[in-house]
């Protein structure tokens, strides 16, 4: 449930997990193997950040003999759901379409993207309102309404 997700994980911590939600159940020494390749990490520094993982709920260990198996306790798109949610609160309602035009223009999308895209674009039409309301405090945001 995404609502139980509050662990806050540094952009190192979501490289260890990218790896476990690839593999499912994966070693440490795998996982050392799959992140070396892209970054510069000693094998104490991946322990280090599988351990924080661990405290944090993320990563489960289940022993096997003399090794440990990680395995995901959140799925990466939930995941993904919840660091969405999480930025889109820290963003007035009212420029949550143009970020949201931001990201996709700035994004290499297929076809088969844009297609989805267009779809629920279209659906939400439906949702649409004249005028999105600005949830922010006075003084935290440039809508006129709140301007001193």
């Amino acid at each position: 449930m995404i609502s139980n997700i509050q662990p806050n994980i540094s952009d190192a911590e979501w490289e260890i997990m990218r790896v476990a939600w690839t593999n499912q159940k994966v070693t440490s020494k795998q996982i050392t193997a799959i992140v070396k390749e892209k970054m510069n990490w000693k094998q104490a520094t991946i322990k280090t950040l599988i351990g924080r993982l661990v405290d944090k709920g993320m990563l489960q260990t289940e022993a096997l003999g003399n090794k440990y198996l990680y395995s995901p306790l959140i799925t990466e798109e939930e995941s993904l759901k919840s660091k969405t949610n999480d930025f889109f609160d820290h963003v007035c309602n009212r420029k949550v379409g143009l970020t949201i035009a931001n990201l996709i223009s700035e994004a290499t999308l297929s076809h088969a993207d844009v297609q989805m895209l267009e779809e629920l674009l279209k659906g939400k039409r439906n949702e649409a309102v004249d005028v999105v309301s600005c949830d922010c405090i006075p003084g935290q945001c440039d809508c006129q309404n709140h301007q001193h």
